[in-house]
């Protein structure tokens, strides 16, 4: 049976660790493609406690394994971060950051350094009290290019390192809480054709800005319209009937699809002729129930679409990593989730409330906690994550648990919280035991 107050006591003693691990990691600027330092620095802490192996693949992740064990249980957080923005909307050096008795700041502290400094030593806890065992081993990885092109890394992990865990715990922040999916997304390209004339007589042109403008009002009721026989188009909302989403229930817990338009482009010969073509890049959030397969024909068959011949295509992404490395893929990000009966999703709840109870540990700060206290243990994100490759598109169940806060992501004057740090760590270590047993 395990020693729940051993394995709390023993993350509150690593708890000066891993702030310190993560303020070095803070410190070493490193935006997406550019994370070979964090990959070194980590890699350098799994030797430091003793890791079993501890390598950097050719993408430029960074892995490390403890114990020796049949099943693979995996925890991954990603090391890059967005950069920072407009310097004069921080209050504090977003890269030497600062600390005090409940917070550290700095860029990357809660979007997403902090998850695989616990992940570290979560594992380090599993060998010092003796937890690892024959039946399990625990890879942590410290992934790149996230930010860019969230799960590419992992697709790279899956299909060319052939590393395949029986399940993942995906450490982005979580805001103290259990999450059990995310809407997908993917970034669709619209385009148009026209024939250009010269801008004193339009009417010898076909103006390509005024065909897509068409088909943009119409992208617009994809987003707000209703489901009912009232109008045309039927809204995106229609995924959380039943009449339309054999998948409605989980349609609902994880929320509706989106879709608006990110960027315009054009060609005209001159600012005094017509424009000859027109494209849109579209941010398409699903759902439940949707795949890239829908959502391409929902545009194509929207009336507009059809009248101007509109083209129809998803983006791909494929830039080098730190090492060089370029892997391809389309810009689709599955939606996933694993159902709340799971054998996965109902280890991590006994792990958390053995050690926590049944609500969120928050920090001792009265919004965090306030925040915290009005939400499920077990919920979703957001945001998108590494699980839309790794059970998105392979199939492997994925679970959330992380240090810091969502809407601390991609913010000015980014912090985390010294609880979450240890709160995580702890669990980490109490997981696999509970899930082989």
């Amino acid at each position: 049976m395990l020693d729940f107050e051993a394995i709390k006591e023993k993350a509150k003693e690593y708890e000066p660790d891993m702030v310190a691990f993560l303020r070095d990691l803070i410190r070493l600027k490193g935006e997406s493609c550019e994370e070979g330092d964090k990959a070194k620095r980590i890699k350098e802490e799994m030797e430091k406690l003793g890791f079993d192996k501890a390598w950097i693949d050719g993408q430029g992740n960074v892995l490390g394994e403890m114990g020796t064990g049949e099943v693979q249980i995996a925890f991954d957080g990603h090391i890059d971060t967005v950069g920072i923005g407009n310097i004069d909307n921080w209050e504090f050096d977003p890269y030497e950051g600062f600390e005090d008795k409940d917070l550290i700041g700095g860029r990357g502290g809660s979007d997403q350094l902090g998850g695989p400094v616990s992940a570290v030593y979560g594992a380090k806890i599993m060998k010092d009290l003796g937890l690892l065992n024959d039946k399990y081993r625990v890879l942590v990885t410290g992934t790149v290019q996230e930010e860019d092109c969230d799960g590419n890394c992992w697709l790279y992990m899956i299909e060319q390192e052939g590393i395949k865990p029986e399940f993942v715990v995906s450490t982005e922040p979580t805001d103290g809480g259990i999450y059990r999916g995310q809407r997908g997304r993917m970034e669709i390209r619209v385009e148009v054709q026209g024939v250009s004339c010269h801008g004193s007589a339009p009417e010898r042109g076909e103006n390509a800005i005024y065909k897509m403008a068409e088909i943009l009002k119409e992208i617009e009721q994809l987003n707000e319209n209703p489901a009912d026989d009232s109008v045309e188009i039927k809204g995106l909302v229609k995924m959380l009937d039943e009449k339309y989403n054999p998948e409605w229930k989980e349609a609902r817990f994880l929320g509706r699809g989106t879709v608006t338009t990110s960027q315009i482009f054009f060609t005209s010969p001159s600012r005094c002729a017509v424009a000859d073509s027109c494209a849109i890049s579209l941010d398409r959030r699903m759902t439940a129930g949707e795949t890239w397969e829908s959502c391409i024909k929902e545009i194509e068959d929207l009336p507009a679409a059809k009248k101007h011949n509109a083209k129809v295509t998803m983006y791909d992404y494929e830039r080098p990593s730190w090492t060089g490395l370029s892997y391809k893929q389309e810009a689709y990000f599955p939606t996933w989730v694993i159902p709340e009966d799971h054998k996965v999703t109902k280890a991590l709840e006994e792990a958390y409330k053995g050690l926590y109870g049944d609500k969120r540990i928050s920090p001792p700060i009265i919004k965090e906690e306030e925040k915290r206290a009005a939400r499920p243990l077990t919920d979703k994100w957001t945001f998108s994550t590494n699980g839309v490759a790794i059970m998105g598109r392979h199939g492997i169940p994925v679970i959330g648990f992380g240090p810091g806060a969502e809407d601390q992501a991609h913010a000015p004057n980014e912090v985390t919280f010294k609880q979450d740090l240890v709160t995580c760590a702890a669990t980490y270590a109490a997981l696999p035991t509970i899930y082989t047993k």
